[in-house]
């Protein structure tokens, strides 16, 4: 990180560490010469995906097809957010791991929490998030060309399957509670025209 020479980095301290994100302070001596504390919480990468998967393909796994819309779907995953303490639908998503890529990341994060692995995936954006506040990392991959794989949950997922038509997804994602993430992801793959 690069601090521009008006501003002086007096101090930087992280005042607790959590095992999932450390959190602090910088302090920093402003251009207008006052002192002021600027807190932050330190987080890993993380990738979101829109995963497109063929009807077809769902009919032929019994994963959320009826055998009769054979069109393409975006994958999602319903969960509780105990955070919040609401259930959101959501695209998949998690944490890169060290040494990872955004693309191999979303090929192993879509198919643990969903059962189904891309043959194709492309990274539409890289961005920080919430940077007044947030040392954090996403990305939004597209994948598309799904097989059934082996879903494989973290100890703290609880998720549900599910798939919305693609000319449904965006509307879908956008009714209540709505999340940052997922409809980021779809309005970029929108934007690109892949949806």
């Amino acid at each position: 990180m690069t601090v521009p020479d008006d501003w002086d980095l007096l101090e930087e301290r992280t005042e607790y560490e959590t095992g999932w994100y450390d959190g602090g302070y910088d302090r920093f001596e402003q251009p207008d010469g006052n002192e002021k504390r600027y807190y932050w919480a330190d987080l890993p990468p993380a990738v979101v995906v829109v995963a497109r998967i063929d009807g077809g393909v769902l009919a032929d796994t019994g994963d959320g097809g009826d055998g009769r819309d054979t069109g393409d779907r975006i994958l999602f995953v319903e969960q509780y957010r105990p955070t919040i303490r609401e259930t959101h639908l959501e695209l998949p998503a998690g944490i890169v791991e060290d040494g990872e890529s955004y693309t191999a990341a979303a090929t192993r994060e879509l198919e643990e929490e969903t059962g189904f692995r891309p043959t194709s995936t492309a990274l539409l954006q890289e961005y920080a998030v919430a940077t007044g506040v947030l040392r954090h990392d996403r990305a939004i991959v597209y994948a598309e060309g799904l097989e059934p794989g082996e879903r494989e949950l973290d100890n703290n997922e609880f998720l549900e399957v599910t798939t919305v038509p693609i000319d449904e997804a965006l509307e879908r994602a956008r009714e209540q509670p709505a999340n940052d993430a997922t409809l980021e992801g779809l309005l970029l793959a929108k934007e690109d025209g892949l949806l």
